[in-house]
């Protein structure tokens, strides 16, 4: 056990299992969400549904499974979402916290079975790829920097250059931090995706033409960082637009995808203008358009999309450990001024972030940031370029150089 790599979530689910009856771990395959529920669940029986035998006994009967157990870990739920009708039932009759601690590989509240909700009794928790913080085996202060502007001084050491392009393309997976070579982490890439996409797109929904997402995963992870036109996707595939869209829907629940909805001080106008694309983890996005460390030092255009959804990924995973919700935007107006990812809290508190996959910063950097700076006022705490230098500078009120090592 000691060869584990630390969850930060780890803290927020001994929480949660203090004071609510059931805690759902939502998160990809093979992220470690199972490691995880076995650690905290090692007192209750342990179920998987990947286990057809049990499936099929559950689906039969779920509440009779649910009956003849008080407590458990049930791995992979969103295989037979009826289960969660009949925890309900159970935990309205008996409301001790900690009962059920479940897992999920695809977002349980998108699954079409699951018609009633257990509001009020489910704690939902979001598990990633490892965060480059728990690699390192330390804790993440990046939105703690963020928000003080107390950024520490000292150089950093790494990762800078080539060591920042090996990291961004291994990406968060265990398995892919497990081999050294690229061409033995691209294969493994291959084959989860081929295994995620036979096994659970079928959970989310009927699919017409199984067969083209993995054209579409190609196709999107060329893409990746740049805005959603469903129409042109799905004209590369020989789809329309909606089907593009409810298939790209689909990737985003299995947490491969994400799109980045678009930031405007009207929230209005933030549900009709275009998101962005990002893969969840930056390795699997590598993978796919075969960019290799070779490649991305000798071509620094083919990693910036890479480097930008790894970033994505960074925050995403950060902004999970924290019990006041943030939400992830990007900025851009008619003008084409930009910003890549705008952090918002849920009292409109503003940190705003550019990524430069260089490690020289101008003022001219800070262009974007400075707009959105006017634009939100009081409510601007913080304009961050990440950059592949080895410290941290200000650049002027709120404005910050940050290496990318801060991450």
């Amino acid at each position: 056990m000691q060869d584990l790599y630390p969850r930060l979530l780890e803290s927020r689910i001994r929480e949660a299992l203090g004071d609510t009856p059931v805690v759902l771990i939502n998160g990809p395959r093979q992220c470690g969400k199972t490691t995880l529920v076995q650690l905290h669940g090692q007192d209750l029986p342990y179920y998987t549904l990947d286990d057809e035998n049990l499936l099929s006994a559950v689906r039969a009967d779920p509440a009779g499974f649910i009956r003849r157990i008080d407590r458990a870990v049930i791995d992979e739920v969103q295989h037979a979402p009826g289960l969660l009708r009949a925890i309900k039932l159970s935990v309205d009759q008996d409301r001790r916290p900690g009962r059920f601690l479940l897992t999920g590989s695809a977002n349980l509240l998108a699954v079409p079975q699951v018609s009633d909700s257990l509001a009020g009794r489910m704690e939902i928790l979001t598990l990633l790829p490892l965060m480059q913080a728990e690699i390192e085996r330390r804790k993440n202060h990046f939105l703690e920097y963020a928000l003080g502007q107390n950024w520490p001084t000292q150089r950093v050491s790494y990762p800078v250059g080539e060591d920042l392009v090996t990291r961004v393309l291994i990406g968060g997976y265990p398995e892919m931090l497990a081999r050294p070579a690229a061409a033995r982490r691209a294969a493994w890439a291959s084959a989860y995706l081929k295994a995620l996409l036979e096994r659970d797109v079928r959970d989310l929904g009927a699919i017409e033409k199984l067969g083209d997402m993995p054209r579409l995963l190609a196709v999107l992870a060329q893409l990746s960082g740049q805005l959603v036109n469903f129409a042109q996707i799905g004209g590369q595939l020989g789809m329309d637009g909606k089907t593009a869209q409810k298939y790209l829907g689909m990737l985003e629940n299995l947490f491969l995808i994400k799109r980045v909805a678009p930031w405007s001080s009207n929230e209005l106008s933030r549900l009709v203008k275009t998101p962005k694309l990002h893969f969840l983890d930056a390795g699997l996005q590598a993978a796919l358009v075969r960019l290799t460390p070779k490649r991305a030092m000798a071509d620094r255009t083919h990693f910036g999309a890479t480097l930008e959804s790894w970033v994505c990924g960074e925050l995403a995973k950060a902004l999970s450990l924290t019990p006041e919700p943030w939400q992830i935007f990007h900025y851009r107006d008619k003008d084409q001024v930009e910003v890549d990812f705008v952090l918002e809290s849920t009292d409109r508190q503003i940190i705003g972030i550019e990524v430069k996959a260089a490690a020289t910063v101008t003022h001219d950097d800070f262009r974007g940031l400075k707009k959105l700076q006017t634009l939100t006022g009081k409510r601007f705490i913080s304009g961050i370029v990440l950059h592949d230098g080895d410290q941290a500078l200000p650049f002027g009120e709120g404005l910050w150089a940050v290496p990318f090592a801060m991450l």
